[in-house]
């Protein structure tokens, strides 16, 4: 059944105006598909599919730059961070605005007139004819698959998400997720999931719609549909920014507010009934909990659905590893005035409460204050969410991370003339400007109205827009605000996706195995490869990390330090070589990864190690730069026919 139908039917059953807002942008997303596809058959499929004939104009050029790059990490992950570490997360994004002004003007002209020249598709053609290496091509091919591997995981995750938030309080939805939790019980993947029934349902529903429409479209579907999305996502949060000022009684009240309240806790808490039952007891991810003792009220918040057993009388949920543990993970809050105002949910008036392993907040915990000052708090770190070499680091790492992602080297090989060139730098940044500026204000404010979010707080964005639109009793606009973060990960899915097909298809089969193919087996190893990727990073994303953000910034850099250098060079200095480009490109790599793996074996989760304080951008571009240029000098200069060809007229 298509995402259309599915989406409609839970409509009718839940009476819910928001989903059908949303639904006719998803039929939108499917006629531009269709539309697209048209054209597709009157046109060279290869340059057609994965470069729309090299023809954009600036709208549409400038569109497809900025929503490929403002992905499920800007309206999902991002927000999570604001939300999480409030007005600090300003300074963390500040450098994004000027992203365009590097990104393209920095590469742009010279990567189009290089790929005209080579008659490339992707960035390992470039690459490949660019040193006439098939080997190179094979090792960029690799890198790029391996970290939009990653990268998809964030956007499926994403997607799921906002779903869930939409489609929650229909009971038809509640109801066959419920059921899916119980058919994918001992299910190898899917059932160490089970205490999320709804995000596995809206994981399915979301891979379907995504991978169909850029399956069936190509790049000019994937082209028309940014266009579209860019302005859903724009015209999202200019609507968002005022609801949310106006809900928390404007923006001096909420960093007020904000300036009062203290970290939560993370606990673990034993649920118990005074009974047994005779039928299964679930309790929902984020219920609400009340615990009245004689010291005072204590307010808590579960974070993993659980279930009560006929025949028991405590909780218990799935780990990750399949095992049934009873003590239910959770936040307890902190701040006085929340305390207050919370109440239980109808089930949480029905149980025990024992409470277990309660950690507090490594920087920040029980200090007013640390929401509205640097370097913000956070659970895990001492030095706090930004500090000061953190805030340089991230400052380079946005301005020049975009310039070497492949996604957007991609685009910068497809616009049509130097005049949509520079009309699209101006219209990408005022873009950008209007979308995280806003962003900043709106979840600071969403602390104010939704507290106890850090159960799940990468959902914040689709409930920020519910709660809005609801208090000026205006549900149906709600699935137009939910459309906005839809949107952006839409946006990047499919451009990932088509990456990742076009360097199986054209990098490694066309290229290396059958250069004699023709088009047909062409068209059908591509729509092959699209399903194919599309369903592993769905097992992969069935159990995603807590913060999506935290895998945009890991593939975001990796892929910067990996391809910035090798790029740039090749552009600019004729006597580069196939070895300094080949050992700068791994020199990155091994330097970010080998940083993310220290990082990550020490805190346990995705994590960066900060060597001298600086992020592994920092240095894994410094050490791809210097060992591209060592080593170019210490090889022989290249083929002069090369140098003819990419630098002379």
């Amino acid at each position: 059944m298509s995402s259309m139908v599915w989406i409609s039917l839970l409509a009718a059953g839940g009476s819910n105006s928001a989903i059908v807002t949303f639904s006719i942008y998803i039929v939108g997303v499917l006629v531009l598909a269709w539309l697209s596809n048209r054209l597709l058959q009157s046109k060279s499929f290869l340059s057609e599919y994965f470069l729309g004939s090299r023809s954009l104009g600036v709208w549409a050029f400038a569109l497809t730059f900025a929503a490929t790059s403002a992905s499920g990490g800007s309206f999902i992950g991002f927000p999570s961070l604001v939300y999480t570490h409030g007005w600090i997360v300003g300074l963390w994004i500040g450098s994004y605005m000027i992203v365009p002004i590097v990104s393209m003007g920095l590469l742009a002209k010279r990567i189009n007139q290089v790929a005209r020249k080579s008659g490339a598709i992707t960035i390992p053609d470039i690459l490949r004819d660019r040193f006439e290496s098939p080997v190179f091509g094979g090792v960029a091919t690799g890198l790029i698959v391996f970290f939009m591997a990653f990268n998809l995981i964030a956007q499926f995750k994403g997607g799921s998400v906002i779903l869930q938030s939409l489609l929650q309080d229909v009971p038809l939805f509640r109801t066959v997720s419920h059921s899916l939790a119980d058919m994918l019980h001992g299910v190898p993947i899917l059932g160490g999931s089970e205490d999320k029934p709804g995000y596995l349902l809206c994981l399915f529903v979301f891979t379907a719609a995504v991978v169909v429409y850029t399956a069936y479209g190509g790049f000019r579907a994937v082209v028309w549909t940014d266009v579209m999305q860019g302005f859903v996502m724009v015209g999202g949060v200019v609507l968002m920014l005022p609801l949310a000022i106006w809900a928390v009684g404007g923006l001096g009240n909420a960093t007020r507010e904000m300036a009062q309240m203290t970290p939560p806790n993370h606990v673990k808490l034993e649920l118990l009934i005074p009974e047994s039952l005779n039928e299964p007891f679930n309790i929902p991810n984020n219920s609400w909990l009340v615990l009245e003792e004689e010291s005072g009220r204590r307010v808590f918040r579960t974070a993993a659905r659980s279930q009560i057993l006929p025949g028991e009388q405590a909780a218990g949920y799935r780990t990750g590893n399949g095992q049934r543990s009873q003590l239910i993970p959770g936040i307890e809050l902190t701040y006085s005035k929340q305390i207050a105002n919370q109440a239980a949910d109808d089930l949480g008036q029905e149980l025990s409460i024992r409470v277990f392993d309660s950690t507090e907040y490594v920087n920040g915990a029980g200090r007013a204050g640390v929401y509205v000052t640097g370097p913000g708090p956070h659970a895990t770190s001492d030095a706090g969410f930004l500090p000061f070499s953190l805030a340089v680091s991230f400052f380079f790492m946005w301005t020049f991370s975009g310039a070497g992602q492949p996604a957007n080297m991609v685009r910068l090989m497809a616009f049509n003339n130097a005049t949509t060139l520079r009309r699209a730098i101006f219209t990408v940044s005022i873009y950008y400007t209007l979308i995280y500026f806003p962003l900043v204000i709106i979840f600071c404010c969403a602390r104010v109205l939704l507290p106890g979010w850090e159960t799940e707080s990468d959902r914040i964005m689709p409930e920020m827009a519910k709660v809005t639109t609801e208090l000026i009793n205006m549900p149906w606009l709600a699935g137009l605000l939910v459309a906005a973060p839809f949107a952006a990960v839409m946006s990047t899915m499919d451009s990932f996706l088509l990456m990742i097909s076009s360097a199986v298809v054209r990098d490694i089969y066309q290229r290396n195995i059958n250069p004699n193919a023709s088009e047909k087996t062409i068209k059908r190893m591509t729509y092959a490869a699209t399903i194919a990727v599309g369903l592993v990073a769905m097992l992969a994303a069935v159990s995603p990390p807590q913060f999506l953000q935290d895998i945009i910034v890991f593939t975001g850099s990796g892929l910067s330090t990996s391809f910035l250098a090798p790029v740039a060079l090749m552009l600019y200095w004729p006597r580069f070589n196939r070895e300094g480009a080949l050992a700068g490109m791994l020199g990155g790599f091994a330097a970010h990864v080998t940083l993310y793996a220290v990082g990550t074996l020490k805190s346990g989760k995705v994590d960066a190690y900060a060597l001298f304080d600086f992020h592994p951008f920092m240095v894994g571009l410094f050490a791809s730069f210097v060992i591209a240029i060592v080593v170019t000098y210490s090889t022989s200069p290249p083929p002069e026919h090369l140098v003819k060809k990419y630098f002379y007229k």
